[in-house]
């Protein structure tokens, strides 16, 4: 098409883009997911996000090259069918849809079950299909909505955190307030030792960890609607490591250091938890609030995404045409429309299975991650072999230690992988992942024109 509705708008400012790479790393796998996570590994819970950490900081290094060699929206899903061959960029592309989708689900799962720290009777799937409906109606507006409306969701989140983390250190130092007396750096190794589970918990930890990240890359996602991506995107990206510090081992450390990790409850998040004993008047219920603002974000990022992928994967002949339009406001309504309407199944599953949903959900998305994150890599390492060779020009954003932090950083997600068939409600997603991959290649095939 030829028309200028088929370009998205370049509409997401500096501002924007930075917020959306902050917002991205803080999620309901942070709020909620540590819970579970700190019960089971206590301490070490920050072992794993350090090691989690490195691996993302080289992959978002990888992805940061290739977004400067040429930042389009279909991002990872357009670098894997160009350094990797068009079966890695289809399956790369509705894998990362399939893994939003499945992650919005959990993200209204996360709402229904916050929303009832005030209402208690309310069934759980009744806020999680009404945020769905909400986040659905405002993706369908212009791209600028969606871009203010998550800058706002990302900075009510980060503030948040930064106060935790003041407040928390002032605590500690001082002795102030309700924890005062019993806050203490020493609760990380006087309650069993820093490894109370020993490394196999750490290990075990992973997969919430790693899907507590999912998100950091949704940058890429953006850079065909951003303003100056030259300049805007090595900033997003580089910024990433002093994110991770901060916002998960930062926050995690000051509240395992207020409260020794053995008094947390495995079923309420540990931001609700500690600002409620903090003392502040309303501090719990202001927390809740927030922490349903992050859920939605991340909704709101799904539905973003999906939209995209689709519309991204149209454009290439590899989705359905219906796909490849866009709306007056220049936004992929027929990919939001189709990716809402699937992830109304996890309003059903909430309405199904309430307790078990979360974690189901959250290790099938991650699946969908894994397989974006390793091709980033992939298709990084095949780049830079296409530079040296001469057939592809070099990025001025360039990765360290490549190519052996890729191949390093892609055993590191293999072990995730492996990780996650220890837990029966983890393993269901080694179940769903042959099944989805066996999809994607008959589909491929049987999408590819026929000769003669």
């Amino acid at each position: 098409m030829s028309q200028p509705e088929a370009h998205l708008a370049r509409n997401l400012r500096n501002r924007h883009i930075q917020l959306i790479a902050f917002g991205g790393t803080i999620g309901v796998g942070l709020f909620l997911g540590s819970a579970k996570a700190i019960h089971n590994a206590g301490p070490g819970l920050l072992l794993a996000y350090a090691l989690g950490g490195v691996a993302i900081f080289f992959i978002m290094r990888a992805l940061g090259e290739l977004l400067t060699y040429r930042p389009v929206a279909g991002s990872f899903a357009t670098y894997a069918e160009e350094f990797c061959g068009p079966l890695a960029g289809f399956i790369t592309g509705w894998s990362y849809w399939f893994a939003w989708v499945v992650t919005v689900m959990a993200e209204i799962t996360a709402i229904g079950i916050y929303l009832r720290f005030w209402i208690p009777d309310v069934p759980q799937w009744l806020p999680s299909l009404i945020a769905l409906l909400v986040l659905y109606g405002t993706n369908l507006l212009a791209v600028r909505v969606f871009g203010e409306l998550e800058f706002w969701f990302a900075l009510i989140k980060v503030v948040t955190i930064v106060a935790l983390i003041v407040a928390g250190v002032y605590v500690i130092v001082f002795h102030a307030g309700a924890l005062g007396p019993t806050a203490s750096f020493s609760n990380l190794w006087s309650h069993g030792g820093f490894l109370p589970g020993g490394i196999l918990a750490v290990l075990l930890a992973l997969q919430i960890v790693m899907f507590a990240y999912e998100g950091v890359e949704l940058v890429g996602v953006t850079a065909g609607e951003a303003q100056n991506p030259a300049v805007v995107l090595p900033k997003a990206t580089n910024g990433i490591i002093v994110r991770i510090l901060i916002f998960y081992i930062g926050a995690l450390l000051v509240i395992m250091s207020l409260v020794p990790w053995t008094e947390l409850d495995p079923n309420v998040s540990p931001f609700v938890f500690v600002f409620g004993k903090l003392g502040v008047p309303g501090a719990a219920t202001i927390i809740n609030l927030v922490v349903i603002t992050a859920a939605a974000s991340s909704c709101n990022s799904g539905l973003f995404s999906t939209g995209r992928m689709l519309w991204t994967l149209a454009q290439r002949g590899q989705g359905p045409r219906a796909f490849s339009g866009l709306n007056r406001q220049r936004v992929p309504a027929a990919g939001i429309h189709a990716s809402a309407a699937i992830m109304l199944i996890g309003v059903v599953l909430n309405y199904l299975v309430p307790e078990r949903v979360f974690t189901m959900v959250t290790s099938v998305a991650l699946v969908g991650t894994l397989w974006t994150w390793g091709i980033i890599l992939v298709a990084h390492a095949n780049y830079r072999r296409a530079v040296a060779a001469g057939r592809a020009a070099p990025a001025p954003f360039r990765m360290p230690c490549a190519p052996l932090a890729n191949w390093l950083t892609l055993a590191f997600l293999v072990l995730v992988t492996v990780m996650l068939a220890r837990d029966p409600d983890t393993r269901v997603a080694l179940y769903v992942a042959p099944v989805w991959f066996g999809l994607l290649v008959v589909g491929y095939f049987v999408s590819q024109p026929r000769s003669g």
